[in-house]
């Protein structure tokens, strides 16, 4: 192959994705609060983030004041010296090395301490992004022999974790107990089993059966572990998650969570008995060879988790607001599909058609993504949307109305 003709496959598959309407692009946008972003030049309804709770939208400020001191919903350690600990001054930017390598900063372990006694379990660890978190848990606590029961629409990053662990996968039919019974039936005894699911599914806003999986893998001998990036900081009186609110958290083995959707930051966590973060600590090759994220992100965290903590109003706003627009599209005659919570799909179909009605909602100053294959099956092309707290129910009647003419020129309502 010459020079000139090098990337000519790279051409070529990108001109097959652009046939097939599955073509992205990346676009600046900067935030203008309430719900609204700047994309393109022009003002827009946000209706695209995961930024649930609304923590994200203004720029990140150090609190100040009584609420910022010994603010803790839940405390184990030494209050007298949290203080100094997580308010420091002159946080670094960089962490510089694996916490493995270099040590971290006091903020990690104290932060690690109090979220885990949030969550209801023995120990905590942070990951740098929920990616990391769930192929580094699922690949290090699987392997070659062992079986893993996963719903078929769980999050890329766990099929990615299950392909790295090379455990026999069984991928079950979206909440199908049945059928994930009858495969878990077929297991040998004595294997080393996992189930793995979603708390809420990113693309289809339902919730899993948790109470039914628990049944499930205490019946089997198997592990069970609970996604809860898009129910941490949602589900629960202080936003503890889907797991806690149903009261599940000691049977529940493996907590995993986010902190860049409701919580406005980044980074992810393990939560669950102190062993399995020992275990994690030594064999989750996503924790031991990559960088720690910067202590100010950690701190950040954690002043944002405390603030979702106090803002319980937050909450309420998100699930009020989110009911009354599912509601409300459904009454216009769109198909919301199986959603139950923030997340709300609009059910399209076609790619093409899914892309011309995204194109539309962003002429008329609504921001919300097609969301295609693989991302979802083949013929189930949607608008996505997620709502948030900060978000007033005049834009988003306003809203509604433009999605309404849209669906009716384009012949989908």
């Amino acid at each position: 192959m010459t020079t000139s003709d090098r990337w000519q496959w790279m051409r070529d598959e990108l001109e097959q994705l652009k046939r097939k309407a599955q073509y992205r692009t990346l676009h600046a946008t900067a935030m203008a609060g309430e719900g609204w972003i700047v994309k393109n030049g022009r003002s827009m309804l946000n209706l695209a983030s995961n930024d649930y709770l609304g923590l994200g939208q203004a720029p990140y400020e150090r609190p100040s004041g009584p609420d910022a001191e010994n603010d803790l919903p839940v405390s184990t350690s030494d209050s007298s010296c949290a203080a100094d600990i997580l308010h420091p001054s002159g946080l670094r930017a960089g962490s510089g090395a694996s916490r493995l390598i270099t040590g971290h900063d006091p903020v990690y372990a104290l932060f690690e301490q109090e979220f885990a006694a949030f969550k209801g379990t023995e120990g905590c660890l942070v990951f740098g992004s929920g990616y990391m978190a769930n192929i580094g848990i699922i690949s290090s606590i699987l392997q070659r022999g062992d079986e893993v029961f996963s719903d078929r629409l769980n999050h890329a990053s766990i099929v990615d974790g299950i392909i790295l662990s090379r455990a026999e996968i069984h991928r079950y039919r979206h909440k199908d107990l049945d059928h994930l019974e009858s495969l878990l039936k077929k297991s040998e005894p004595g294997k080393k089993k996992l189930i793995v699911t979603d708390a809420v599914f990113s693309m289809d806003g339902d919730l899993a059966p948790l109470a039914e999986l628990v049944e499930l893998k205490e019946r089997y001998g198997a592990m069970l572990m609970v996604d809860e990036a898009h129910s941490g900081g949602v589900y629960g009186q202080l936003g503890e998650g889907l797991v806690h609110a149903l009261g599940l958290g000691v049977r529940v083995d493996i907590q995993m969570g986010t902190f860049s959707k409701a919580y406005g930051v980044y980074g992810a966590y393990a939560a669950g008995d102190s062993i399995l973060i020992e275990y994690l600590i030594n064999k989750a090759r996503s924790f031991i060879f990559t960088t720690a994220l910067p202590p100010m992100v950690v701190q950040a965290v954690h002043d944002h988790w405390q603030r979702s903590v106090r803002e319980g109003w937050r909450r309420e706003q998100l699930h009020e607001k989110s009911a009354w627009f599912r509601e409300r599209l459904k009454a216009l005659g769109f198909d919301t599909g199986l959603s139950e919570s923030q997340i709300i799909p609009l059910m399209i179909g076609g790619n093409r058609e899914a892309v011309a009605f995204a194109e539309k909602l962003q002429e008329a100053g609504i921001a919300a993504v097609a969301i295609r294959p693989p991302t979802v099956p083949e013929g189930e092309a949607r608008i996505r949307f997620s709502l948030m707290a900060t978000h007033t129910y005049s834009d988003l009647e306003q809203a509604l109305g433009t999605i309404e003419a849209i669906g009716k020129d384009l012949s989908i309502v």
